[in-house]
C-alpha cells in the first residue's frame, strides 16, 4: 500500500518528516483518486481529538503557462495565467476536496495562485481571500484560530515556510518545476499533525 508522511507535534513547535519515509503518489486511476479523497478527509482523525479541528490544505499554484524554454508565452512573466495543464491541476483539486466541506479558500493576490483556487471557491461557493504573503506567520497565527477546513494557495517558496509556521516541516524546499505536493496540517487538542501527499502529474526531478 503507497505511504504517506505523517508527523503530531505540540502546537507552536516545528515537526520533521522522517528521513525514511516515502510521501506516497496519487495517480489518475480511479481507486487511487479514492484512497487520496479518503486520507484528506480522515487526516484530521490522526490528530489529537477535539470536536472541531482546524484543517489547512496548502498547496503550490498549479503549473504557470510560461513554464520552461519552450512554452511559447509572450504574456507578462511577472504575473502569468495557468497553461492547460495547470488548469487541469485546479481542477483536480477541486474535485479531490469536493467531500471535504472546505469553509474557506485563502490566496496571494497573484493570477497563477487565484485561478488554482478558483475551481474550489466555485464548487463550495465562498469567496477567495487575499492573505499578504510577506507575513506568513501572522497569516498562520490566524488561520490556526479560524475553525473550519481552509484551502491555501501560494507559491514555491512561500508554501514551505507556511507549513512550517503552522507547525510542520517540509522535507526539501519545492523545485521551481514542482507542483505535485499537497499538504494537509491539522490543528486539534494543543497539537498539530502533518501530512504530505503528492497528486496528479508526477515532478520528474
Amino acid at each position: 500500500m503507497p505511504r504517506r508522511s505523517h508527523t503530531e507535534t505540540p502546537a507552536g513547535r516545528h515537526t520533521k518528516f522522517p528521513d525514511s519515509s516515502t510521501p506516497w503518489r496519487h495517480s489518475m486511476h480511479r481507486s487511487s483518486f479514492l484512497v487520496v479523497t479518503s486520507l484528506l478527509l480522515l487526516a484530521p482523525i490522526a490528530a489529537e481529538a477535539q470536536a472541531e479541528p482546524i484543517v489547512i490544505y496548502v498547496v503550490r499554484h498549479a503549473e504557470r503557462a510560461d513554464d520552461g524554454p519552450n512554452s511559447g508565452f509572450t504574456g507578462d512573466t511577472s504575473d502569468p495565467p495557468l497553461s492547460e495543464s495547470g488548469w487541469a491541476r485546479a481542477r483536480l483539486i477541486a474535485e479531490m476536496l469536493d467531500d471535504a466541506g472546505v469553509t474557506h479558500v485563502h490566496s496571494t493576490d497573484y493570477v497563477r495562485t487565484r485561478t488554482t483556487g478558483e475551481p474550489t471557491a466555485e464548487a463550495e461557493g465562498v469567496e477567495i481571500e487575499s492573505y499578504d504573503p510577506r507575513d506568513l506567520r501572522g497569516f498562520a497565527a490566524r488561520l490556526k484560530t479560524m475553525p473550519g477546513r481552509h484551502l491555501v494557495l501560494g507559491h514555491s517558496n512561500t508554501t514551505p515556510q507556511l507549513v512550517e509556521a503552522l507547525g510542520g516541516d517540509p522535507v526539501a524546499a519545492i523545485e521551481p518545476m514542482e507542483y505535485d505536493r499537497f499538504y494537509i496540517v491539522t490543528v486539534a487538542g494543543g497539537m498539530v499533525s502533518t501530512v504530505m501527499l503528492r497528486y496528479g502529474e508526477p515532478f520528474e526531478g
